[in-house]
């Protein structure tokens, strides 16, 4: 009885956890990776952008 009562809390844990810390996190990674990747293609056109223009005069 005992090990079902402690499986059970566990597994609550477990959840309260993943759902209150480590969802959040991925959350903020994500967002943190689209404004990088965005910050990166902006610079790649520019570069581009710069580079012909200057190539072509």
């Amino acid at each position: 009885m005992g090990k079902v009562v402690m499986l059970a809390l566990g597994t609550l844990l477990g959840a309260f956890v993943l759902f209150n810390f480590l969802l959040p996190m991925l959350g903020v990674l994500l967002k943190v990776a689209l404004i990088i990747a965005v910050i990166g293609v902006i610079v790649f056109v520019a570069v581009n952008v710069v580079g012909k223009s200057s190539r072509s005069s």
